[in-house]
């Protein structure tokens, strides 16, 4: 390990400027979810660590929204740049934490900075509305205004880009934010709040609380009428639990929840771009993403074709330690992870699936790597179809009908992605109207950006992160009348 990532590994968090333990004194260990080792010991906060944390947001709040948008854009592109500067060394800190490929991990990195520096870009465009009188002499006007202070609870799977998709425009739009990492995955949320602070983001503007579980730092972020804003990348279950804890204090939402995204193939699809397509969106971080096909919907025609496809490019594939050149692929998060991901396949196979390949995990490898997974023959009526498998596991639908196709892949309760890779043009337009879901991408997989409104219909959440739709969520309208 360099020196540089060494310095950048905190064994402390970011509350007001100054880097603290936790009030109790209680730590809680970091692990390489690839090797099993240690990496870093990092405070385990609590409730009033967590109001603290609030509280001095809330101070901070005041004075940054003071600044001018083009003196806050300005600090955001000085972030922005320093996280550039520093790419290899969080791209290593993610990999260490969360597992993932390096190539992965830089490309994650990229798009925090993709982020960054959209939103402060986007700080200089926050435009109200000068509104027809009402009634004579009126004069009245629409201003946006700062929510106020932003808690934002993110995941594991994506520690560093998760971070800047919500803190960059809550920062730009003049919030102060009280982050709460995954407790897997705590270093890249530090590491990014160190360069900010070297960026002159003042203190208490962004604020880190560690814990190792999210229980009772949560329902303070929910509970505390300070927090006027919550922004949750995560679970629906979880996501439902928050929702309801913010309803006394009836904050401002955004939920980004579960997926159970259908990979439609028809017949008159090219076979090759679909299965490179089933590759990179099915197996993305190993299957650990919300906007990964999660349900392989393949028509008649194609159907054994695309299986044998899908398996050579598999074959083409490396798991293994994410820091390794050779390694395309990591492991999964944790054994809990590898115990759902198994549980699931055993299941699908005693209800009549046919296995093609893998099914179990490696331990010649490391105890939390799964095998890449094919789970042909797979029916609807199957627990697997109702269930977001969250592992490097491709269950593959047969269809018949266009009109099958589209009601299998609305058949579920969420709604963030789907895809379909077709020839057929009014094809493409019935999908963009019939099909129930908040982003839709059409012979491709691989769509997210920083100018794309990514978010979800149905319970998988609620609002957008994201594009010039996404510091709309950290602002609220205030409406003038000024009678002449």
């Amino acid at each position: 390990m360099n020196k540089e990532v060494t310095e950048f590994i905190k064994d402390k968090t970011l509350i007001n400027g100054q880097w603290l333990e936790a009030i109790s004194g209680k730590k809680y260990p970091v692990f390489n979810p690839a090797t099993g080792e240690q990496i870093v010991l990092v405070p385990d906060m609590g409730q009033a660590d967590t109001r603290l944390a609030i509280e001095k947001a809330e101070q901070a709040q005041k004075l940054w929204l003071k600044q001018t948008a083009k003196q806050r854009s300005i600090i955001l592109k000085r972030w922005a740049q320093l996280v550039e500067a520093h790419l290899e060394t969080l791209a290593t800190i993610l990999t260490l934490e969360q597992g993932k490929s390096l190539a992965e991990a830089k490309g994650e990195v990229t798009s925090s900075i993709n982020y960054i520096d959209w939103f402060a870009n986007e700080a200089m465009r926050v435009n109200g509305d000068v509104l027809p009188p009402s009634a004579a002499g009126n004069f009245e006007f629409v201003k946006k205004r700062a929510v106020g202070v932003v808690a934002a609870i993110t995941p594991w799977n994506f520690p560093n880009s998760m971070i800047a998709r919500k803190v960059a425009p809550a920062l730009a739009a003049g919030c102060s934010v009280v982050i709460k990492p995954a407790e897997d995955t705590p270093l890249s949320a530090l590491a990014l709040a160190a360069l900010a602070e070297q960026a002159g983001i003042p203190a208490g503007v962004l604020n880190v609380i560690t814990a190792s579980s999210g229980h009772e730092v949560g329902q303070e972020l929910c509970a505390n009428p300070i927090v006027r804003k919550l922004s949750f990348t995560g679970s629906t279950e979880v996501g439902k639990i928050l929702s309801r804890q913010c309803a006394d204090t009836v904050k401002k939402l955004s939920l980004e929840l579960g997926g159970n995204a259908p990979f439609m193939v028809f017949d008159d699809a090219d076979l090759d771009a679909a299965v490179q397509g089933a590759i990179a969106i099915k197996f993305y971080n190993s299957g650990q993403t919300c906007i990964c096909a999660n349900r392989l919907l393949v028509q008649d025609g194609i159907y054994e074709a695309f299986i044998v496809k899908l398996q050579e490019a598999l074959g083409k594939l490396r798991l293994g330690n994410g820091l390794q050149p050779d390694s395309t692929h990591g492991p999964l998060i944790n054994e809990k992870a590898i115990q759902k991901v198994d549980s699931i396949v055993n299941q699908a196979i005693e209800q009549g699936a046919r296995l093609v390949q893998g099914g179990s995990y490696l331990p010649e490898i490391g105890k939390q790597f799964f095998n890449f997974t094919i789970l042909a023959d797979v029916t609807p009526e199957m627990d697997v179809f109702k269930t977001e498998i969250f592992g490097p596991v491709a269950a593959v639908y047969r269809f018949k009908s266009e009109e099958e196709a589209i009601r299998l892949a609305n058949s579920t309760n969420y709604g963030l992605a789907a895809y379909a890779y077709t020839e057929d043009k009014g094809r493409i337009f019935r999908l963009s109207d019939q099909m129930e879901y908040g982003m839709l991408g059409i012979n491709t997989a691989r769509f997210v950006s920083e100018t794309v409104p990514f978010g979800g219909v149905k319970e998988s959440g609620i609002g957008r992160e994201g594009s010039v739709h996404g510091i709309d969520e950290f602002l609220e309208m205030h409406y003038v009348c000024i009678k002449n």
